[in-house]
């Protein structure tokens, strides 16, 4: 999807520098793709502190023999 926006000139360039692309295009690319991973992260970490973990559960009593 073609699209035009403006971009911090210097924050583009220092993204440049250190990501290793070639192309402003690819840059942005991977910012948005490590932008997505990063808040998927925390969402996923808010829904583990919702877990209730039972510390007397005994996994292996659970296991079939047979």
């Amino acid at each position: 999807m073609a699209t035009n926006i403006s971009i911090n000139s210097k924050l583009l360039k220092l993204a440049l520098e250190v990501s290793g692309e070639r192309t402003e295009n690819a840059v942005v690319a991977k910012a948005l793709q490590e932008f997505i991973g990063f808040r998927r992260q925390r969402l996923l970490l808010k829904l583990v502190s919702k877990l209730e973990w039972n510390s007397a559960f005994d996994h292996k009593s659970e296991r079939g023999r047979g």
